[in-house]
This record gives structure tokens, C-alpha cells and sequence, in this order.
């Protein structure tokens, strides 16, 4: 049987040497997160990192690039495939209605954020971050989002 994949995308916005997460109940855990989440259908990924930040955080996110790609085989035979963003986030908006599994949001730097390390919500929390201080970035159009009728297009014409 092929694995269940959750594609994912996830934000890394970091101010003064700290980035932001968001704690929040998962599978009957309080865990630490980047605002991330599954695309939704129609969207692009930039799309969703944007929605996913704003819905977990009430905070607009820039993308500037992407961090990683990753894949892993979480518990139960999930396998996530998740696309890392690195940009910026703008001011809290003081009226917006967070997602009902957030807590709270923080700001934490690299080493608080290992030190708390079995709060993760998975081994990716840390990678990303990691990678991000190691200067990892790919461009944007790294990434391409293929309209619908391109696929019957090219499946016409290929």
C-alpha cells in the first residue's frame, strides 16, 4: 500500500536572532511548531505558507525564498512532505482569531529551541531552522505551479 503523504509548508521568520513559532495541541500534545500547515486545493505553496502564518499567527508573511524540502516518515506511517519558507512577518493584527489549536505564539532563538526539544511536533522544526542559519536558501521560482489546463495541454500535445 503506497504511504499517505500530507504535503506541508511551513514559515521561518526569524527578528533579532529569534523565530517565531506557535504552540499548539496536536494528537493530544502541546508541541512547538513554525506556523505551518496542508495545502489547501487550488492553492500555490507560497499561497498557503502565506494563509497558514496569518491563520496560526494573525501575522502577514513575505516569503523570500525557500529553506528545504523535506520528507519524512512521521508515525504511523504518515510520510509529510514539507516546503520550508524563510521571510518576514509584519506587526500582529490585534483582531485576528487564531486557528483553535494555537496557544500562544513565541519567539525563541536556536538554542532555547533545542533545549526544548521534546516539545517539537517533529524532527523538522529544528532542521529548518538549522538550515536557515546555515544560509540555505533556493530562489522562489524554484518552485512552479502548473495550471490545471496546462496538464491537459501538455498531455494533448506531449
Amino acid at each position: 500500500m503506497p504511504p499517505k503523504l500530507d504535503l506541508t509548508v511551513a514559515a521561518i521568520a526569524e527578528h533579532g536572532g529569534r523565530f517565531l513559532f506557535v504552540q499548539e495541541r496536536a494528537a493530544r500534545r502541546v508541541v512547538l511548531n513554525q506556523p505551518a500547515g496542508h495545502l489547501e486545493s487550488g492553492e500555490s505553496l507560497v499561497e498557503a505558507v502565506v494563509r497558514e502564518t496569518r491563520e496560526e499567527t494573525g501575522r502577514e508573511f513575505r516569503p523570500e525564498s525557500v529553506t528545504g524540502i523535506y520528507l519524512w516518515q512521521g508515525p504511523a506511517g504518515r510520510t509529510v512532505l514539507r516546503v520550508a519558507f524563510a521571510g518576514r512577518v509584519g506587526e500582529r493584527d490585534a483582531a485576528a482569531h487564531l486557528d483553535r489549536a494555537i496557544i500562544r505564539t513565541l519567539w525563541l532563538d536556536r538554542d532555547r529551541l533545542a533545549s526544548r526539544s521534546p516539545e517539537h511536533r517533529s524532527p523538522l522544526v529544528l532542521l529548518g531552522v538549522d538550515d536557515y542559519l546555515r544560509g540555505v536558501r533556493y530562489p522562489l521560482d524554484l518552485l512552479s505551479q502548473v495550471p490545471v489546463a496546462g496538464l491537459a495541454l501538455r498531455a494533448a500535445t506531449g
